[in-house]
């Protein structure tokens, strides 16, 4: 039985739409869409594309060809379910996935632009040597290109995604910051989220969803993508009954006693266009395939408006991580210590570190709100800013892992880090984070205003907040935000003329 498509992913101009329709259609409500007309004027889409708009590999092999990347190996999925103007793309030609997981292995930018010419014929540019049953495609993933080449400025994050509080985190801080959890850069635990993708003809990403459940957007440099969605509400039907394992590649041979309720998932799709950008919400299940050789820019973010989605995930992941060793609770000192460590190995945080981070967005939105003066029209993304974060904050209240006891035992990293107000905000990292912010949210205002909205602010009580010394847990951090915004009985700023 094939698979049942219920919905195609909305193709709106993003140079018809505003800031504000684009939250208010698309991230509010977590749905997907695919932007237009964003990329005119990207260095990557001139240098990394030849005039017949194939991958440039040989300007990747001259100017970054001495860089270490990771490249995926792994064999295509299955195509036997796939649409007809797929498998017309002669994707088919290819080898079917026949192992379990996708190995990743290091070679230079230079090694792997030499193995993709050889797999690639110069007159149409197919695949030619995939006959061969066990034979596999290379994909380089995960290339975190801004970061190695900060000066080459590729393309500019359009305004809609600008607002992306992990990245702008991680320039200046580190996401965990226990010294006793191994380092090693993975997945989880990069220095930024900021990629760049490319890989021939059908190479594919499996299903699943993003890190940290963050939110992702995708730009086609070049090449053309088919995408697979699975709306969060019907994630459960792609596990088993145990919801431990999730399906791996939906055109594959999924077996129903396993997975019994896959076939009544209904699934969205789209094909992505060169110059194209999708944005991907929190939570949604995608799978992706190349269908022609194809180059691409990937960001991996959240903010205020999905920092739910990271929260839900890390308790789901701590709940894990303590089940495995709950029958060693009664004979160890430091059980929520080790609790902690586990998740920070396996999730790329841990509650403290969670912590750490919406503290200093929190700080950093109420500096920001105490230091505006004639501008307005930033205040309605401050507020909602920390109206978000105060109902995480809220929600974190009154796990083990925060109380008195637990608290005091965490490392003197982590506790100093976000406990310390004083520290913090003289911070000289804390004030660039602020004025990054604060930039940010100007050039998503666009310059509007909103009327009367002082009124709002007359509401604020900051003499409390200067008395402040020491931020004991989430509790705190909830009191800080209800002392600078009575967030129960302030006014709506929409109702605001």
């Amino acid at each position: 039985m094939g698979i049942q498509i219920g919905a195609k992913v909305d193709r709106v101009d993003g140079r018809q739409l505003s800031y504000g329709d684009f939250v208010e259609r698309y991230v509010k409500r977590n749905l997907p869409v695919v932007l237009t007309g964003l990329m005119t004027g990207w260095r990557a889409s001139a240098d990394w594309v030849t005039a017949d708009g194939r991958p440039n590999l040989r300007f990747f092999a001259d100017h970054f060809g001495k860089s270490m990347v990771q490249v995926i190996s792994g064999l295509q999925p299955s195509l036997r379910f796939l649409p007809p103007r797929v498998i017309d793309c002669k994707v088919a030609e290819c080898n079917k996935r026949d192992f379990t997981d996708q190995k990743r292995v290091e070679m230079l930018v230079s090694e792997y632009i030499k193995y993709w010419l050889s797999i690639s014929s110069t007159e149409d540019n197919d695949i030619s040597n995939c006959s061969s049953s066990t034979e596999s495609l290379l994909y380089l993933k995960d290339w975190h290109f801004v970061q190695e080449y900060p000066d080459y400025v590729a393309y500019r994050t359009p305004s809609f995604f600008l607002n992306d509080w992990l990245n702008l985190y991680l320039e200046s801080h580190c996401l965990h910051r226990d010294p006793d959890i191994n380092q090693d850069k993975n997945e989880m635990n990069c220095a930024d989220y900021r990629f760049v993708y490319m890989g021939p003809k059908g190479t594919w990403t499996p299903l699943h969803a993003d890190v940290f459940r963050s939110y992702s957007w995708s730009a086609n440099i070049c090449g053309r993508k088919h995408w697979l969605f699975l709306p969060p509400s019907q994630c459960h039907l792609i596990f088993d009954r145990y919801l431990k394992s999730s399906v791996y590649d939906v055109y594959g041979d999924v077996c129903e006693k396993k997975y019994p309720g896959f076939n009544k998932a209904i699934w969205w799709e789209c094909t992505q266009e060169p110059n194209e950008i999708i944005f991907i919400p929190s939570g949604w299940y995608h799978q992706v395939l190349n269908l022609e050789d194809t180059i691409s820019v990937n960001h991996n973010w959240f903010n205020s408006y999905n920092l739910s989605w990271v929260w839900n995930l890390l308790t789901k992941d701590y709940i894990e991580a303590k089940g495995y060793i709950e029958d060693v609770r009664e004979i160890c000192d430091d059980f929520e210590s080790i609790c902690q460590r586990n998740l920070a190995a396996n999730s790329g945080m841990n509650f403290y570190d969670f912590l750490v981070f919406i503290t200093r967005f929190a700080l950093a939105n109420v500096a920001l709100l105490m230091n505006l003066s004639n501008e307005e029209g930033l205040i309605s993304y401050i507020l909602n800013s920390l109206e978000n974060i105060h109902a995480v904050a809220s929600g974190m209240v009154g796990f083990e892992a925060f109380s008195e006891d637990n608290f005091n035992s965490c490392s003197e990293v982590n506790r100093t880090a976000f406990s310390d107000v004083k520290q913090i905000t003289e911070d000289l990292n804390f004030h660039e984070l602020c004025s990054d912010l604060r930039l940010i949210y100007r050039t998503i205002c666009n310059g509007q205003h909103l009327g009367k909205v002082m009124e709002v602010l007359e509401m604020i009580d900051f003499t409390e907040l200067s008395g402040l010394k020491i931020i004991a847990g989430p509790a705190d951090l909830v009191k800080v935000i209800e002392n600078a915004i009575p967030i129960g009985n302030r006014c709506d700023i929409s109702s605001l003329p």
